[in-house]
């Protein structure tokens, strides 16, 4: 008995245990750890409906172009029909683009040449270059957010301007549509 004790240990201490018990002639070795089988799951659970169903995603309806925009009045300027709007502004030191959201006047989204990480990487803060630069973050937020579609109306008399037509590119480029799909109306 103590022998094999000790040959056990001297096993164990250079690492060769059998980890399969030994073959009987009449059934196939198996090891210890295989798992259980577990019963197949039937077609009727799988099938089966939650009589209470709540919308994880409330802007689904807005991206099959069905939920309803707030008009507001027609004197209102700019209009507030639109799901997401893009406000791009530039100063005499730094350009910044936001995201509102209709229904908040706080930004969903924003960028600008003042965030240091974008500034150390520009010679100037407020030259094409930088309104392509905050386009091109921009447009990555967007995307992380699942933003792909928002409302641009820029001033007629600055929407020629080297800059804008730079911004406009980069979000175009990032993968981000500069206009909503028409409303569509269900017949009930």
């Amino acid at each position: 008995m103590a022998q094999r004790g000790i040959s056990r240990s001297l096993r164990l201490l250079f690492g060769q245990t059998q980890r399969c018990p030994p073959v009987v002639a009449a059934t196939t070795a198996r090891c210890r750890s295989q798992a259980a089988s577990q019963p197949e799951p039937s077609a009727d659970e799988n099938e089966a409906v939650n009589p209470t169903f709540e919308n994880r995603n409330p802007r689904n309806l807005e991206q099959m172009a069905l939920a309803v925009k707030d008009r507001g009045w027609k004197t209102n300027w700019p209009h507030r029909e639109f799901h997401h709007r893009l406000m791009f502004s530039r100063s005499q030191h730094h350009v910044t683009a936001q995201v509102f959201s209709s229904t908040s006047p706080i930004p969903v989204l924003s960028c600008s040449t003042k965030e240091w990480a974008l500034k150390k990487e520009l010679y100037s803060t407020n030259c094409v270059a930088a309104c392509q630069a905050v386009g091109d973050v921009l447009a990555h937020r967007c995307r992380q957010a699942g933003i792909t579609r928002m409302v641009y109306r820029e001033i007629p008399w600055t929407y020629r301007s080297d800059s804008i037509q730079a911004f406009r590119t980069a979000m175009k480029d990032g993968g981000v549509i500069l206009s909503e799909p028409r409303r569509k109306y269900v017949g009930t």
